[in-house]
Formats: C-alpha cells, sequence, structure tokens
C-alpha cells in the first residue's frame, strides 16, 4: 500500500473533519488524486478528484460542503469536510490515476479511514 489516508473520527452532525492521503514512496504531485468513501452495505464511490494542474471535481452529494486541496511540498493531499451528516459516515480512501480525474482501475487500497457522524 502506498497511499496512506488518515484523519477519520467521530464527529456530531454538522461538524467537520479534515483528511490527510500521504504518499511514501512517490511524489503525487504526478498524478491526478482522488477521494473515495465506502459506506456500509453500498459500494466505494468516488466523491472527489483534484487534478495535476489542481483543477477539482465533486460528487453533487458532497459538493459546497467538502474541499479538496494538494500541497506538493508535503506530499499531502487534503479532504476539508464541514457540515457533515450522517449519510458521510462511511471508510474514506484516497486513489492515484496517471492520466486524471476521474481516478479508474485503482486497485491497491489500503485500510481508509473511517469517518462515522453521529449524535
Amino acid at each position: 500500500v502506498q497511499l496512506q489516508a488518515s484523519g477519520g473520527g467521530l464527529v456530531q452532525p454538522g461538524g467537520s473533519l479534515r483528511l490527510s492521503c500521504e504518499a511514501r514512496a512517490f511524489f503525487l504531485d504526478y498524478y491526478a488524486i482522488g477521494w473515495f468513501r465506502q459506506a456500509p452495505g453500498k459500494e466505494r464511490e468516488e466523491i472527489s478528484c483534484v487534478n495535476k494542474d489542481g483543477s477539482t471535481h465533486y460528487a453533487d452529494s458532497v459538493k459546497g460542503r467538502f474541499t479538496i486541496s494538494r500541497d506538493n511540498a508535503k506530499n499531502t493531499v487534503y479532504l476539508q469536510m464541514n457540515n457533515l451528516k450522517p449519510e458521510d459516515t462511511a471508510v474514506y480512501y484516497c486513489a492515484t490515476d496517471n492520466y486524471g480525474c476521474p481516478v479508474l482501475g485503482y486497485t491497491d487500497w489500503g485500510q481508509g479511514t473511517l469517518v462515522t457522524v453521529s449524535s
């Protein structure tokens, strides 16, 4: 596993979390980076992606609440999640694509980071 997602936790509805995606053995600025999530009983879905040029994409379910950004100096991509809802509860993963958003065909999924939104 070459990507490490972190920053998850338990948060109340309306709260915020910032997830981080770090690369261990390569430079993230050569890739598009996508954030995915998988809720219990559901398929993994891409919710946000940032291209090498910094352009971003969001799923409708998170648009206006989540912000993806990349800090190439820190070799890290972030997902700022605001106004969290119970339906955001899921394991969150990050993934790379050589060509651009959306991330396709990624297989090296790690453990991800669990986000639980509950009162």
